[in-house]
């Protein structure tokens, strides 16, 4: 195979290891809940435990990457990750497993933004837009298929194993990386460790107090003073960024309409079914009475669309643009969730849920495969790996929230003592995801005619002067 085709299988690899981490668990914590004697906010770290340290630490993994090699940090990350997975594998407590998740997170938040600009760099530009659409495609069907995983395994094998396997993979990706990937820089400069601390407790105060709301109450004293200092930490995070010489965020992108927009869609998409699917892959299992593997099995007509419709929208991308794909696969992503939370009773039919499933399916699909090419159509190429790695944060987050709000949503409506209670608790949480991707539909709706920045936008972002950059025609609304 040409390098090219390598660096796709290599990075291909990664991402996907990496984003089925994201929701792999889902399925199998009914079984991991009743293994650890797990409370819901537990459930909810070994599911956060992950994003949340993914997230924070994507645009630092990044800047490794650009300062001492992106080959060498991929490697790195790698290795982190496979680590993490043997810790996670060898747990024997709630604490414990919480704990290698964020492991698993660091090392996440590493490979991730590295492996798009890894294959951006290694495509020539008439074959970009496949390229990443593939990439999204994988991302998201990886995403996707993590609760059929995870049941399987949990249901075959024992839930440890969905940790297991990663590893055999982690092992033979990385000399792959190191004889196959070339190495890159991007621009040197220094790593903003400040604006790294105080984002990092920012989001952990704001996620800690979410979690344990709903036990402490949220009008109690902790609550509300570690929402308190978690918006403060947040709100300091985003002036020293303004001010620093090397931030982490570069706030001027977000100048770009195309930019803001796309990253506006990301999160509210994965606000709304990282939240839904957390609850909804419980479903079957907590209140039918299903296996894990056969829980899994029924969301297939969800998970498999991605696999059909995820590559078509990349090479459609090419003609039609991006906007029109990103509207329609929220609003049906927006109008699947809305529908399940009308028709999921106790004793409700699978094949009735099926055209939801359909829907969603085919929703996500739309929405992985061009909104890669989105952001990085609207930076300079020597900022792709900081444009990448804050949009991957930033939907990352949108995850951690959707996770944390929704289920406290559920807790505040329902509980898991009886099928009655947890479908109470289930209908209002897929409500507020429906709405949230609802207005993720219509953020989408933003985005400008064209798929690469003109000259004056990306100049103004950055502060500078106008320059000529070349444009590729999209549709316009």
């Amino acid at each position: 195979m040409t390098r090219t085709a390598w660096t796709f299988v290599v990075t291909a690899i990664a991402v996907f290891m990496a984003a089925l981490d994201n929701l792999v668990v889902t399925t199998a914590l009914p079984v991991i809940r009743a293994d650890f004697a797990a409370t819901l906010p537990e459930l909810e770290w070994m599911v956060n435990a992950y994003t949340l340290t993914f997230a924070v630490l994507l645009l630092t993994g990044a800047a490794l990457g650009d300062r001492f090699g992106r080959k060498r940090m991929f490697i790195i990350g790698l290795a982190i990750f496979t680590a993490g997975s043997t810790a996670a594998a060898l747990s024997s407590t709630s604490s414990e497993l919480i704990i290698a998740r964020a492991i698993q997170g660091i090392g996440g938040a590493i490979l991730t933004p590295l492996s798009l600009t890894i294959l951006s760099a290694a495509v020539s530009p008439e074959r970009r837009a496949v390229a990443l659409g593939a990439w999204g495609g994988i991302a998201g069907l990886a995403i996707a298929i993590g609760p059929l995983v995870g049941g399987a395994i949990a249901e075959g094998l024992d839930w440890q194993w969905i940790f297991w396997v990663n590893v055999p993979i982690g092992l033979l990706a990385m000399p792959l990386a190191f004889f196959r990937l070339g190495e890159s820089y991007g621009p040197a400069g220094r790593l903003d460790l400040p604006g790294l601390g105080l984002v990092s407790a920012g989001l952990l105060a704001i996620v800690w107090g979410l979690v344990n709301g709903n036990d402490v109450g949220w009008t109690s004293t902790q609550t509300v003073v570690t929402l308190g200092i978690g918006a403060l930490l947040i709100g300091a995070f985003v002036a020293w960024e303004a001010r620093t010489d090397a931030p982490m965020i570069p706030l001027r992108l977000f100048r770009s309409r195309a930019f803001t927009a796309a990253n506006v869609v990301s999160m509210l998409m994965t606000f709304g079914m990282f939240g839904s699917i957390f609850l909804l892959a419980q479903f079957f299992q907590v209140v039918q009475g299903y296996s894990p593997l056969e829980a899994g099995l029924r969301t297939l007509p969800w998970t498999f669309m991605p696999v059909i419709v995820a590559p078509l929208a990349g090479l459609i991308s090419t003609r039609t643009g991006t906007r029109p794909l990103l509207v329609l696969g929220m609003a049906l992503q927006a109008a699947s969730l809305a529908w399940l939370s009308v028709l999921v009773t106790p004793t409700v039919e699978y094949l009735t849920l099926v055209p939801a499933f359909v829907m969603a399916g085919a929703g996500m699909g739309l929405f992985f495969a061009p909104i890669a090419n989105v952001v990085l159509s609207a930076v300079r190429p020597e900022e792709e790996g900081k444009a990448s790695g804050a949009n991957n944060a930033i939907r990352e987050l949108g995850g951690v929230f959707g996770v944390a709000v929704l289920a406290a949503v559920f807790t505040a409506n329902g509980s898991y003592v009886s099928p009655v209670e947890f479908v109470e608790g289930l209908v209002p949480s897929m409500q507020v995801g429906a709405i949230v991707v609802g207005l993720g539909a219509l953020a989408a709706v933003a985005l400008p005619g064209r798929a690469r920045s003109t000259g004056a936008e990306i100049a103004d972002a950055r502060g500078e002067a106008p320059v000529g950059v070349s444009e590729a025609p999209m549709a316009t609304a």
